[in-house]
């Protein structure tokens, strides 16, 4: 154990002094990085194949990869990007990695690398289709217990932490406060944006780990259609000083039955890159919660438009973009409960997903091992993946009754604080979008070429076979 802790420490160090070293001529260096990752493979969560991606993009002063990594040399405050490289590759993928596949061979059940925490259920805005608006200011997690989430999932290895809400910044000072207090980890924040000032943009130049993405629905008119009159504004304002402050930040799109042609357009995503967005996160519409908008529900063709665009704009767009739903083949299905991503409410309940309300631990009385090894968690640890279809990687919105099932057995419960919500029920408000898009997406595995995922937390069977070898 000592001789590994040491061998540890000393990739550290190296990847420590390899970021500094492509700091003094990024161009020149960034080359000489990438060889270091790839001939420092680890195994778990690897960087070596991106790696090898990343080298041939750098090579082709066209590609938009290379393009993109050029904005992050020229455009990001130099303290804050070595920090950000410094708690994502050192901390996050190194160290943590490591730690957490200890656990799982130890503990025998998941163990997540991002943790989604909500510091309140406040918002300052009423989205259309939005739980969180009906949430009310009633529900928080006090500042000790946000540091101690943190505390116990740096134990396991867990060293990325994703604010959600209500809106987050509506305790910007704890959320500062927590950024500094765990310097060594990376803090990210879904935000309207509305918050984000002067005052705050410099909070965050002085901890160097926080990054915004906000929520934008499109243009003016669909921006402010769903978040109200005005917030489109705020947004423009808010990108404004970021990108004055040298300030790294991406974007949260939800497309829906009524803004897919928009969020998935070229003009949208140039406007993105023109603004100084750095990543898009990709959500489809989930009508969760009793006074959930069915309508927003985007339809199959819909779904299919955005599955080829993002392709399309990962070869041509100076953005890294993400696409949850669409983007199942590349991580080998659902990611949640505690696959790779968990959510913490405002209520402490301990959720396998920002969209699915159900829990069986709360971090006011479990552990977060606890909560992994409880029924609700292992039940999403012996099912994945969902479906051998990769385009159908939900349990709720793509395959009927999956979610319905983990729940019943586990006896999981609703954690709607207002208006319980019957797993049935929210299930029935899936159906026919989940039977509509079967076909759909079947087509498109058949015939498209895809990515094989071979990598690791894919299944049960992956943790039988790499580290429960032997028990049998």
């Amino acid at each position: 154990m000592g001789k590994m802790m040491t061998m540890e420490r000393i990739k550290a160090f190296g990847a420590k002094r390899a970021i500094e070293y492509v700091d003094k001529d990024y161009k020149k260096n960034a080359p000489k990085l990438l060889d270091w990752l790839i001939e420092h493979d680890i195994g778990g969560d690897s960087l070596a194949p991106q790696a090898k991606v990343a080298k041939q993009h750098m090579q082709d002063p066209e590609s938009n990869w290379n393009k993109l990594a050029e904005k992050v040399w020229t455009e990001v405050d130099a303290g804050v990007r070595k920090k950000i490289f410094e708690n994502f590759i050192i901390h996050a993928s190194l160290t943590g990695s490591k730690k957490q596949f200890e656990t799982m061979e130890k503990e025998k059940c998941n163990v997540p690398w991002a943790i989604l925490l909500d510091p309140t259920s406040a918002c300052n805005l009423h989205c259309k289709g939005c739980w969180a608006a009906e949430y009310g200011d009633k529900l928080n997690l006090t500042f000790d217990e946000l540091s101690s989430i943190v505390e116990q999932g740096k134990a396991m290895g867990t060293y990325f932490y994703i604010f959600t809400g209500g809106e987050p910044l509506v305790r910007k000072d704890d959320v500062i406060r927590i950024c500094e207090k765990h310097n060594d980890c990376a803090f990210l924040s879904f935000t309207n944006a509305t918050l984000i000032d002067e005052a705050f943009t410099e909070e965050m130049l002085r901890v160097k780990n926080f990054i915004p993405a906000i929520s934008i629905e499109g243009f003016k008119k669909e921006t402010d259609s769903r978040r109200g009159e005005g917030t489109f504004d705020s947004i423009m304002k808010a990108m404004d000083i970021l990108k004055k402050k040298k300030l790294p930040f991406g974007v949260s799109c939800t497309y829906t039955s009524e803004n897919t042609q928009t969020i998935g357009s070229s003009e949208f995503f140039d406007f993105l890159i023109e603004k100084g967005a750095l990543f898009a996160w990709l959500f489809t519409y989930m009508p969760v919660g009793k006074g959930a908008a069915k309508e927003l529900i985007v339809r199959p063709e819909q779904r299919k438009y955005m599955y080829e665009q993002i392709r399309e704009f990962r070869n041509t767009k100076a953005i890294w973009t993400m696409d949850f739903w669409n983007d199942g083949e590349f991580v080998g299905g659902c990611i949640a409960g505690g696959r790779s991503y968990l959510h913490i409410n405002a209520n402490g309940d301990i959720e396998p997903c920002a969209f699915i309300h159900y829990s069986d631990s709360n971090i006011r009385e479990h552990t977060l091992l606890e909560a992994y090894k409880r029924p609700l968690f292992m039940e999403y640890f012996n099912n994945q993946p969902f479906s051998d279809n990769m385009l159908r990687p939900c349990p709720l919105l793509d395959n009927e009754g999956a979610l319905a099932q983990m729940v019943k057995r586990s006896k999981a419960h609703s954690t709607d604080v207002n208006d319980p919500e019957d797993v049935d029920d929210l299930t029935a408000k899936c159906k026919n979008a989940a039977a509509a898009w079967k076909p759909v997406a079947d087509e498109i595995w058949a015939l498209k070429p895809h990515h094989e995922y071979s990598g690791p937390r894919r299944n049960t069977r992956f943790y039988e076979d790499k580290y429960f070898e032997a028990e049998k």
